[in-house]
């Protein structure tokens, strides 16, 4: 990245920022979460599964198309296994499928009219899987081009349908990052500074992570606003608790029936470390995956309220633990409020 470019952008996010002191910005209230049906008390989220999908779609960003799949049978796939995940506690599910990917909120809005449950959607673009699903645009755009695109869904709406997005979604590879994975975080940290939506990134490693935090620092955004999506793929433990120091949110989403023990290791590192404040748990669930017959295999969102919170109680994590990670930090970590440095 040229000087000169990290000046412009830097210039642009002071412009944002000061955008939203004079009220040129969409109004938001804090305290607030923003769900496919609108805006909740955030101490309304209760026990929440904050990374989870519906329905995801790997075809490329070139060639997705709401076409290849029938909504009614999606829907009907996804509605007994979202109906037993609020049987066993579940209130809101945060559903990470960003757009050129897959993102349909209208299904989503119709699942939780028919569940109850609280669904959170999102705007941003993901830049993982070697930029597979990044449209043409994000390549020619600069990064205040891009985040005016997001900034505009919180605004008007996704598609014209008049649902909000409730947090940015990103992914980058491993370190070092491309050029428009970088231009990605830029984007999420001025959308972040613009509309106050927590930014989650899909995170190679633990190196991605730290340029990150060096990224969204420089252009004045707080970590706070930030979530380490699949910090579980670094092993080194000490980079975990440095992003939770920093304020950042780390999150554990690949919790199934052969990662329990590795992740309650985590889980044990970071309340040695008084972090637990810190942290978010998930499964990276579901989904119906569009092109396989039927929709291939679709996981259930069961292990963590079956498997890992009866283990954790059984090795001294009391239900005040518990209640911190799935209930207190979620409400906290997706409450709607710009957190600058």
């Amino acid at each position: 990245m040229t000087i000169n470019r990290r000046k412009f952008i830097s210039q642009t996010t002071f412009a944002i920022a000061g955008s939203i002191a004079l009220g040129r910005a969409p109004l938001f209230r804090q305290n607030v979460v923003m769900t496919v049906n609108g805006e909740i008390p955030a101490d309304q989220l209760g026990f929440s599964l904050t990374h989870e999908h519906v329905l995801v779609d790997f075809l490329g960003a070139d060639k997705v198309d709401p076409s290849r799949y029938d909504a009614i049978d999606v829907y009907k796939r996804a509605l007994p296994l979202l109906l037993t995940a609020k049987e066993k506690g579940c209130k809101t599910l945060v559903e990470c499928t960003p757009a050129y990917l897959g993102r349909d909120v209208k299904l989503l809005q119709k699942l939780s009219n028919e569940t109850g449950l609280n669904i959170l959607t999102n705007t941003g673009y993901y830049g993982a899987a070697k930029e597979k699903y990044l449209p043409a645009h994000a390549y020619n755009e600069m990064a205040n081009q891009v985040a005016a695109r997001w900034i505009d869904e919180w605004k008007k709406g996704i598609e014209a349908s008049g649902i909000r997005p409730g947090f940015i979604k990103s992914g980058v590879d491993k370190f070092p990052l491309s050029e428009v994975q970088q231009k990605m975080i830029e984007a999420a940290a001025m959308t972040h500074l613009a509309t106050g939506l927590t930014f989650g990134v899909h995170t190679g490693d633990g190196a991605a992570a730290m340029e990150e935090m060096r990224i969204f620092d420089s252009l004045g955004v707080d970590a706070s606003a930030w979530i380490w999506i699949h910090a579980q793929n670094e092993k080194q433990r000490e980079l975990h608790i440095r992003a939770a120091k920093a304020g950042g949110w780390v999150s554990y989403d690949g919790v199934h029936a052969n990662s329990i023990s590795d992740c309650l290791d985590f889980l044990k590192d970071m309340k040695r470390e008084q972090l637990l404040r810190r942290v978010l748990l998930s499964h990276d669930s579901g989904w119906y995956h569009v092109g396989e017959p039927g929709g291939g295999e679709y996981n259930d969102y069961n292990t963590i309220a079956d498997k890992l919170i009866p283990v954790m109680k059984e090795n001294g994590f009391t239900q005040s633990d518990v209640l911190q990670i799935f209930v207190n930090n979620p409400a906290n970590a997706f409450a709607i409020r710009v957190r600058k440095k």
